[in-house]
């Protein structure tokens, strides 16, 4: 069984990604081959991890997926590896409601059976340190807090009073960083800037991180304890026996599936793209920003990102826009979510997109955050009408539809079902992002969908 520790604490802002991204950077630089992982839905943490770890960073998140395949895709996530590091989100015992855990760090702790290792903001703290910490380790008997991680400590003279106050309560300091803007990962509205954007600038922070982590805390600790996880009895999550076990198996011609990728468009799920390829799928990449949508496609995959960082940009790209036009014209499968949506727009605060949706779309500053149910509203390329799946939103811009499309969910917020999204002949797009582990069938129906989109050839086969 794989080794594993979670990388946890009190609340966010804490530096969980500072430690957990320098945590994997160090282990791999010691020829540990460590895995990545991270609760909920984030996209951003997971390509840093990527960087450090030089794996993919996948997810943990027990409301998309369900909490019995947390175990199965988390040893799926980390076959090969010497030694895995989950990071955590918000506060550790922070789920989808204050009158429970579910999806919470410390929920998918107790899945995992893996120590917990607390990371402490100690700014302004001295010997409150251990009340804090010594609350943490007690509120849940069955999640084990390990260790600590003392971070932005002021001094040497500060260090010295947290360790002692820590050693009060007998919790281990397994490290302690400094304060240092060295560190810091430029943010915006949705969190920290992906790698996608700053791909040598992030290089250069995780190697810094993997430096200052190696030399700040002790990594032959953090070994140990996470040989004191506890065994798993589950087997390993596979997306081709996913695929058959959803009655979707593969049949006739692989089908080329663009799927979007770059600055502007860099948020996917790791296992969606493999459940595809297992449907029957071929991927390759391609960059919107490079203006250009390669020959040959017979679906299209826009995921989440930034498209408004890059609005002007991707405006100028008219060939772009257009052939995105003749596929979504062609009946072809056009899959979009979030920041694909507003690029299926008609415009994007006043700049031209694609106008495959008749919409316009405004940034705003108000977020739409949170988990969802979700029913398809409409028949689409990935779902009939009236199937439910789960997914989240997370966004601070609003679309106004005009005409000539359906919704493509009925989704619950709030205490009721409200329509969003569109679907109009291969189109889907919605602000719903969807890891599709619990429901491989979606992969599979895409698939189809492309395949049997194709143009014929006359007096031949499909």
């Amino acid at each position: 069984m794989i080794p594993r520790l979670v990388i946890a604490a009190p609340g966010s802002g804490a530096g969980k990604t500072t430690v957990a991204t320098g945590l994997l950077a160090a282990l791999a630089r010691r020829g540990l081959r460590p895995a990545a992982f991270k609760v909920g839905p984030d996209f951003i943490d997971p390509s840093y991890h990527r960087l450090a770890s030089g794996r993919p960073g996948r997810n943990l998140d027990a409301f998309l997926s369900g909490e019995d395949l947390i175990a199965p895709l988390f040893c799926y996530g980390a076959e090969g590896a010497g030694i895995a590091v989950i990071e955590g989100v918000m506060g550790l015992f922070d789920g989808r409601r204050g009158s429970d855990d579910l999806a919470s760090t410390a929920h998918v702790a107790r899945l995992l059976r893996a120590p917990v290792v607390l990371v402490v903001d100690a700014r302004a703290m001295a010997g409150s340190v251990a009340a804090l910490v010594a609350g943490f380790a007690s509120f849940d008997p069955n999640v084990h807090v390990a260790g600590v991680v003392l971070n932005r400590v002021g001094s040497s003279v500060h260090e010295e009073m947290l360790r002692d106050a820590l050693a009060r309560v007998e919790m281990p300091v397994i490290g302690a960083l400094g304060r240092d803007e060295v560190l810091a990962v430029p943010e915006r509205h949705l969190g920290l800037v992906p790698t996608a954007e700053r791909d040598e600038a992030a290089r250069r922070t995780v190697a810094e991180l993997g430096e200052r982590v190696a030399g700040a805390c002790d990594l032959d600790a953090v070994v140990r304890l996470a040989h004191e996880a506890g065994p798993l009895a589950v087997g390993r999550w596979r997306p081709d026996e996913a695929v058959a076990a959803a009655r979707a198996e593969p049949g006739g011609d692989p089908v080329r599936i663009a799927v979007a990728s770059g600055p502007a468009f860099s948020f996917r799920y790791e296992e969606n793209l493999e459940l595809l390829r297992a449907a029957g799928a071929e991927l390759f990449e391609f960059n919107p920003l490079a203006g250009e949508l390669p020959a040959g496609a017979d679906g299209l995959l826009l995921g989440g990102g930034f498209p408004e960082a890059f609005a002007a940009e991707l405006s100028e790209a008219r060939a772009l826009r257009e052939t995105m036009r003749e596929l979504a014209a062609a009946g072809r499968p056009v899959i979009a979510e979030c920041g694909g949506l507003l690029f299926l727009c008609r415009e994007l605060d006043g700049r031209p997109m694609c106008g495959v949706i008749e919409a316009s779309a405004r940034m705003g500053d108000r977020l739409t955050l949170g988990y969802r149910e979700a029913e398809a509203a409409s028949d689409s390329a990935i779902a009939p009408a009236g199937e439910r799946l789960r997914g989240h939103e997370f966004h601070y811009s609003t679309v106004e539809p005009e005409s000539g499309t359906s919704p493509a969910w009925r989704v619950y917020r709030r205490g009721r079902f409200t329509e969003e999204g569109f679907v109009r002949a291969g189109v889907h797009a919605s602000y719903l992002h969807t890891h599709w582990a619990a429901t491989p069938a979606v992969a599979a129906r895409l698939v189809s969908s492309a395949r049997a989109a194709r143009p014929r050839l006359v007096g031949g086969p499909a």
